[in-house]
């Protein structure tokens, strides 16, 4: 016989017999629970003074009994046990309640994040132990449209309070008809085929104005990177939970939202530390991005040049080796596809650390060669007295339309972030036979990450020997203020001050 889940300290060996024999109990598949089943329930609850549930399939089969306290049961652990996107969990939860209390935040949480096909709570009356009325609750498919229309769109669909006897609903049909729906609105959201689809978070101390910038930021990097957004999500908090980012409530919500969605991803506005992105990949599979890997993902995407590609992996390596430090875990693992794990360092994420150092000093090595002969080629510009004039800017401010305008090239130009990675040089004529070489730059962004900055110092070193730096700025961008300070940040961090 399958064994009990939950709390069965302090139960007596008869009460556990009893509770276990659940198990030999079959539901009609078309009904929610039958009166018979709701008793048995009802009366070891009151005699046990303890929620009892059971997670019944749709062929009526009793798969889990569980076995809670006064307040609430705990739920199996269904973390290896994937779910297909437009589907529920094929189990509903039928339990009960010894204080006549409504659904529970914890019922409804339960039902959302482990996608279960129902929550039912039967009310165990105090004086004779049997049930009451059931009060139950199912999840509503919501397309993003429907979301953006409305941002309190309804999750939950609660029936009507009736005694057992009373309950009517062909369950069988209601799930056909919720999962239907389900699937049209994840067929819809793929309308980017092949698409990773993503719910942006920004979690700030500061005011709303600063979050909506940012995260409208984060929008731009997310559609350079072929990310299909999904919806957006801002909290303010007084400070950054340690543990999570978000309060817990609104990480419920996000990951309801998500589900709702069909999204593949969460992607937040900050660099998460490596324990914070295990915690919230232990109560979801969906994929955890930070704006780091965000910024990776895309120059990976972007690198044409061996020396750029060189960068790209050495900088995911850099960023990838504190996070196997405190150990793998599905999280890191996925990884290896999608946002953060294309590019050249994509199969590094299965070597042992001590080989990821390695392969960092190769790299480094590498590029230190490709700085000596970077630089000899800069002196020998200078010997030629060819003065040098480098374009510094923000990220899609214009400068290489402004290169191609002055040097009538044909450099890629595109109306998206990073979409010239490698630097590029050309030749321009001035009046009175004049002669100057300007170089297209990558582009900066506020709270570029360390490791890339590092990386693509020896590119950005170019600006070093430059008689002429113009910083080409987008005035037209509301935050182009802030550009500025950032593009003069990094300028002075690299020495050009």
């Amino acid at each position: 016989m399958k064994s009990l889940h939950g709390n069965k300290q302090g139960l007596k060996a008869n009460q556990l017999r009893r509770i276990e024999r659940l198990y030999q109990r079959r539901i009609p598949p078309h009904q929610i629970v039958t009166p018979e089943f709701a008793r048995q329930l009802s009366e070891l609850s009151h005699e046990t003074r303890r929620q009892i549930g059971a997670l019944i399939d749709r062929k009526g089969y009793v798969e889990y009994v569980i076995v809670g306290d006064a307040r609430r049961i705990e739920m199996p652990d269904f973390k290896r046990v994937r779910v297909a996107g437009d589907r529920f969990r094929g189990l509903r939860c039928v339990h009960t309640h010894l204080r006549g209390e409504e659904l529970t935040r914890d019922d409804l949480t339960d039902l959302a994040l482990l996608r279960l096909d129902l929550m039912a709570a039967i009310d165990v009356d105090e004086a004779t132990g049997l049930p009451g009325v059931v009060r139950s609750a199912h999840l509503l498919p919501s397309s993003a449209a429907e979301l953006r229309t409305n941002g309190q769109a309804k999750h939950f669909e609660f029936l009507d309070p009736v005694a057992p006897s009373r309950l009517d609903v062909d369950f069988l049909a209601l799930m056909d008809a919720l999962e239907s729906e389900m699937a049209r609105n994840r067929r819809v959201a793929r309308y980017a085929s092949g698409a990773e689809r993503a719910i942006l978070v920004n979690v700030s101390t500061g005011p709303r104005a600063d979050a909506e910038d940012s995260i409208a930021e984060l929008h731009e990097l997310s559609k350079s990177a072929g990310v299909v957004v999904l919806d957006e999500m801002i909290q303010r908090r007084p400070s950054i939970d340690p543990r999570t980012v978000l309060g817990k409530g609104k990480l419920d919500e996000l990951l309801i939202r998500a589900m709702q969605l069909g999204a593949d991803a969460i992607i937040f506005d900050r660099e998460l530390q490596p324990a914070q992105v295990r915690a919230i990949s232990e109560v979801t599979d969906l994929k955890v991005v930070d704006r780091s890997q965000l910024i990776l993902d895309i120059f990976a995407q972007r690198a044409q040049s061996h020396e750029g590609k060189i960068q790209v992996e050495l900088a995911q390596l850099k960023y990838i080796l504190p996070r196997l430090v405190v150990g793998q875990n599905s999280a890191f693992s996925r990884l290896a596809g999608g946002i953060g794990g294309r590019g050249p360092g994509e199969t590094k994420l299965e070597t042992d650390r001590r080989r990821v150092r390695d392969r960092i000093h190769r790299l480094e090595t590498e590029l230190a060669s490709q700085r000596t002969r970077r630089e000899q080629r800069r002196k020998e510009r200078l010997r030629h007295g060819v003065p040098i004039v480098s374009i510094v800017g923000y990220t899609n401010a214009g400068k290489s339309t402004l290169l191609n305008t002055l040097t009538a090239s044909q450099v890629l130009a595109e109306e998206r972030m990073f979409a010239t990675l490698d630097p590029t040089t050309r030749r321009l004529r001035l009046p009175r036979e004049q002669e100057v070489i300007i170089n297209d730059t990558v582009g900066f962004i506020r709270d570029l990450p360390p490791d890339l900055l590092a990386a693509f110092r020896s590119t950005l070193e170019e600006i070093a020997g430059s008689c002429l730096l113009i910083h080409l700025v987008d005035a037209a961008n509301p935050r182009y203020q802030q550009q500025i300070a950032s593009v003069d940040r990094i300028l002075t961090e690299l020495g050009f001050d």
